[in-house]
């Protein structure tokens, strides 16, 4: 049942509002500020919520939300922020860098009855890691630990106004920020005027695509709130008194929705879809090997300035480290929205009067693109990532962690038992569909190349292989649960495997495969470190193909 505000037109107005005029509501929606928040930083709350006025004008309402100071004592010693009649934007000085919106809605009608949004003092210190990670690249403002205030703001009127949309009832869209093509989040005029993503309640956060040639000001850098976001209102708030019981009512607003949704940039899409890759959390743009190229060109202008950008007179090195790890962990990021791709099943929601199939699988050409760019990317070793002097600043800090680390991660989602069982579904059900054999060749192309070139093999290499192996060992080890045999108490570990899976088959015949051309490149190669790194994983495939009882 949809959550909403009750939100009606003053008596009298109904004709007006059946006419198209704008009416205010009997009861507007009103957010106080908490008095206990730092006073500079008011105006962008109350701006935060005040954005949202124009997106009710399109559900017919004007003066429809506002957020105002709470008022004095002096001017209503019965106000009180715990008064649940109340809603507010609640400071809590804390370290928690978070933000939240939760709202108290009657369960039997869905009617919203009052928020109190959480605004932790410390989500200043994430949204400015964020803004530095993703845009310090082309906006020089951004090349700083403590940012002016009215960046700041800015930055906090974002927060504001996501949180607010969450209390007006609407979920998390991770799907928007996919309807934009990439290049459009480098067209100036286009970005600047449209924005980067149609919503502000998708992870999308900055436009970390836009390349410094670009020119791009904060206006195509900032979220905000977008078409999406007018049509949720307009859908969720207008009112059809027309119509005389639901069933007419539900008839044209099936209608109305089919026609809308024609713009695609109205796509709501999940944050809960663990398989299509059009719906991610922090990704934008429609293609995430085009966009991550861009993000990745962007790292690469913030890194070598990371230690410029981030010293304070008097402070030891924290600030380099937290902005390297936010930088290393923008980088994973990017890995993962490619990884998505890979056994991805796009799931676009219709009714029986819609064309076309609600669940899709992501092209193979597609897929095989994603593997590409994660052998470029990501398992060819991004050295532009080593900085030995930041290492050296930072002890806990090394090359081979950091950038093993992401592909340790990545290998685990692409090598996993339920990516590998999604591609054997979808292979059994279409014959030119990826199958799991060319996803493990292709990966070996990338992965494997020093068995072909006969080259020596770095550390880097040495632990990217043995990750890969030691991957795909697992899945012919599958996990164990423990039972207790009735009337006897012993415990008896009983696999869950699936014997009748392809995947262990295929996994199987490959590590036999690649240990036999594993054995021929160990016994040809002049460098020791090569040498008994490949005898090892020899070993180790030995043992998990004919593993001792």
């Amino acid at each position: 049942m949809i959550k909403r505000w009750r939100l009606e037109p003053k008596d009298g107005d109904m004709e007006k509002y059946l006419k198209g005029e704008l009416v205010e509501p009997k009861k507007p929606i009103i957010f106080y500020i908490d008095p206990a928040t730092p006073k500079k930083w008011v105006p962008y709350l109350i701006q935060g919520v005040n954005d949202w006025a124009s997106s009710f004008e399109k559900a017919g309402f004007k003066n429809a939300i506002m957020g105002k100071m709470a008022p004095t004592k002096a001017e209503d010693s019965t106000w009180s922020l715990d008064d649940a009649r109340h809603s507010a934007i609640v400071y809590k000085p804390s370290d928690i860098p978070n933000a939240s919106g939760p709202s108290v809605a009657d369960p039997r009608s869905g009617e919203i009855i009052e928020s109190h949004i959480n605004w932790y003092h410390n989500v200043m210190q994430l949204i400015h890691d964020w803004y530095f990670v993703q845009t310090a690249a082309v906006d020089p403002k951004a090349r700083k630990m403590q940012y002016d205030d009215e960046l700041m703001g800015q930055l906090i009127r974002f927060v504001s106004s996501h949180e607010v949309g969450h209390t007006l009832g609407l979920r998390h869209n991770f799907g928007s920020s996919s309807t934009v093509p990439v290049e459009k989040l480098r067209d100036k005029a286009w970005v600047e005027a449209n924005g980067h993503t149609p919503s502000i309640m998708d992870y999308a956060r900055f436009n970390y695509i836009a390349q410094p040639e670009d020119n791009i000001s904060e206006k195509g850098l900032f979220p905000r709130i977008g078409k999406y976001d007018d049509w949720a209102i307009e859908w969720g708030y207008k009112l059809f008194p027309q119509y005389k019981d639901a069933e007419a009512e539900k008839g044209y607003v099936s209608k109305w929705i089919m026609e809308r949704l024609k713009d695609k940039q109205l796509w709501f899409g999940t944050e809960v879809n663990p398989d299509d890759p059009r719906s991610q959390s922090e990704q934008i743009g429609d293609d995430a090997m085009k966009g991550s190229a861009y993000g990745i060109k962007n790292l690469q202008r913030i890194l070598p300035n990371l230690m410029e950008w981030t010293k304070e007179p008097n402070e030891n090195y924290d600030n380099l480290e937290n902005m390297y790890n936010q930088l290393t962990s923008q980088y994973g990021r990017y890995m993962g929205h490619v990884s998505k791709y890979v056994g991805g099943i796009m799931e676009t929601p219709k009714s029986v009067d819609e064309a076309g199939p609600v669940y899709e699988v992501v092209a193979k050409a597609k897929q095989k693109e994603a593997v590409d760019f994660l052998n470029k990317n990501l398992f060819a070793t991004p050295t532009w990532l080593i900085n030995q002097d930041i290492y050296n600043r930072v002890g806990d800090l090394n090359g081979l962690k950091v950038i093993g680390d992401i592909q340790d991660r990545t290998l685990s989602r692409l090598l996993s038992a339920y990516t590998l069982s999604k591609m054997a579904n979808a292979a059994a059900d279409d014959g030119n569909a990826y199958q799991i054999s060319e996803l493990l060749g292709d990966l070996k192309k990338g992965i494997w190349s020093e068995l072909a070139s006969r080259k020596p093999i770095d550390a880097y290499r040495r632990n990217l292989q043995k990750s890969f192996v030691n991957t795909l060992v697992n899945l012919l080890s599958p996990p164990k649960v423990q039972t207790t045999s009735a009337g006897t108490g012993v415990s008896i570990s009983v696999s869950v495997a699936n014997d009748k899976s392809d995947v262990t088959s295929v996994a199987r015949g490959f590590l036999s495969s690649l240990r036999n051309e594993i054995n021929v490149a160990a016994a040809a190669s002049a460098d020791s470190m090569t040498k008994y790194h490949l005898q090892d994983v020899s070993k180790r495939i030995d043992n998990a193909l004919n593993p001792k009882d």
